[in-house]
């Protein structure tokens, strides 16, 4: 008996011992009334959802609750993350699933644990090919992109650059719908501003990073050496940063490369350089509302059952050397300017 209840002891022990590990209240705080979300984001290492985290922060601050931060940059990690939420007693999570197909897979297995999802970012895609009847918060991408071409066209007439000689580059990502608007917006505020079609060049990236973006545009512009100087769009910065990477590795100098981004980190970054680059502009998104809206609208949605808007989009502003300060200040971007 003596023997019995030792054991019953250590096997209590244990299991108390696991639940705090994992995150769970510990005996003595079992009134607690404090609550736990998740904020899933699909790379965690680029500017854009480090931001997106510390506005989700300033949500869990406001609000007095518990923000569960993780990277999820495949499928495996997201479903892993999901168990680890349930594990530890949380009530919904937002997330920028690293593959939209990945939507029903994650809905299901939130619902396991009955916790609510907010998608953020990239929106989820069903086995028919149609978007999920899931709350979201994106970008007006089309709008971005026409904003992008716009400030092409304007700042090619501005250098008055002869178009006998000007390609337009456009390193593309189409299996994201989201992206692919971008750039299709920006190719359409081109044309209806006059630049011809035919010299508007796709570069398919494999991956939407510097690498992979200086990887497609090297073999663009193997394909095009009679274009001299060159006009860059692409669905973010690191788009359009490693495409001027590659002009410049074959000996283009900034007077003819003109770069406009889409992002809200790296394109300050290439700001503060002392020599100008041709990387001449941005539209700075804002991931205030990504990360502090989406992160107050699940909070209300879980503690008052206030169901949030089914789609919510958000715009930018076009950004320069000589403005990105003053903008960023007002954007409350300022960690971003150290």
């Amino acid at each position: 008996m003596v023997v019995a209840l030792l054991s019953l002891s250590a096997t209590i022990s244990v299991f108390a011992s696991g639940q705090q590990a994992s995150g769970q209240q510990a005996s003595g705080d079992k009134n607690s009334k404090r609550i736990k979300l998740g904020f899933l984001v699909k790379m965690p290492e680029e500017p854009w959802f480090q931001e997106e985290w510390r506005f989700a922060q300033q949500a869990a601050d406001k609000y007095g609750f518990d923000l569960i931060k993780i990277g999820t940059p495949d499928g495996d990690k997201v479903l892993a993350a999901i168990d680890n939420l349930g594990a530890q007693g949380a009530k919904g999570f937002v997330i920028c699933t690293p593959d939209v197909r990945l939507g029903p897979a994650i809905i299901s297995r939130a619902e396991q644990y009955k916790m609510k999802v907010f998608s953020v970012d990239d929106q989820f895609v069903g086995p028919d090919g149609k978007f999920m009847s899931v709350p979201y918060m994106g970008l007006s991408a089309k709008k971005i992109g026409n904003m992008v071409g716009s400030g092409l066209y304007d700042e090619m007439k501005n250098r008055n650059w002869d178009l006998s000689n000007v390609g337009a580059m456009a390193v593309t990502f189409d299996e994201l719908n989201t992206v692919k608007e971008r750039t299709d917006g920006a190719t359409e505020a081109l044309l209806k501003a006059g630049f011809p079609e035919s010299k508007i060049f796709r570069a398919p990236e494999k991956t939407t990073d510097v690498p992979g973006s200086f990887a497609a545009a090297d073999v663009l512009l193997t394909q095009h050496p009679e274009i001299k100087k060159w006009l860059v769009f692409s669905v973010n910065d690191e788009g359009v940063l490693g495409a001027v990477r590659a002009l410049e590795n074959r000996g283009f100098k900034a007077p003819d490369i003109i770069g406009i981004g889409i992002g809200a980190g790296s394109g300050a970054i290439e700001f503060k350089k002392p020599e100008v680059t041709g990387f001449f502009a941005f539209v700075c998104i804002s991931p205030y509302r990504h990360g502090f809206e989406t992160t107050e609208l699940l909070y209300k949605w879980v503690t008052e059952g206030v169901q949030p808007p089914m789609d919510i989009r958000t715009d930018g502003i076009l950004v320069t050397r000589a403005n990105y300060i003053e903008v960023f200040k007002k954007l409350g971007l300022e960690d971003s300017l150290k």
